[in-house]
């Protein structure tokens, strides 16, 4: 079976061109705890922990209430089939939230008004990608 990733070595993901919000700002929590939410828990309470499969995977358990027993089969099945990286998370879309990538592909959170989040724009020896915009441009 061939295996997928979302994983990113030394890359920052910027905030989208189109994001609305001009500083990092916490995904709000609703009745039903959202994707968004989810991936801000697990990444700012674990700058570095993890790598952005880990975060993908660990949201799409909660959110399919996976017992922990099934997770290396289920993890399996799920990069299978190619997922959606972190470029189009809504922390880096919406949540003003930029994504640093280090060496080991494991992930921390940066808001967009801070020191760092520029530093990291102004690195040559980073690689940046934008995050996916929102919205479609017309032409």
């Amino acid at each position: 079976m061939k295996t997928h990733t979302t994983n990113y070595l030394n890359t920052f993901i910027c905030v989208a061109p189109d994001c609305k919000v001009t500083t990092g700002t916490v995904p709000p929590q609703k009745d039903k705890i959202t994707a968004a939410h989810l991936q801000y828990e697990l990444v700012s309470r674990n700058p570095y922990k993890y790598t952005s499969d880990d975060v993908l995977f660990m949201v799409h358990a909660a959110k399919n209430d996976l017992p922990t027993v099934l997770w290396e089969v289920e993890r399996a099945k799920f990069f299978s089939k190619p997922q959606a990286c972190f470029r189009s998370s809504p922390l880096s879309k919406q949540y003003g939230w930029g994504i640093h990538c280090n060496n080991d592909g494991k992930i921390a959170l940066y808001g967009m008004e801070t020191e760092a989040y520029q530093k990291f724009l102004a690195d040559p020896t980073v690689k940046v990608v934008p995050a996916l915009r929102t919205q479609r441009q017309t032409a």
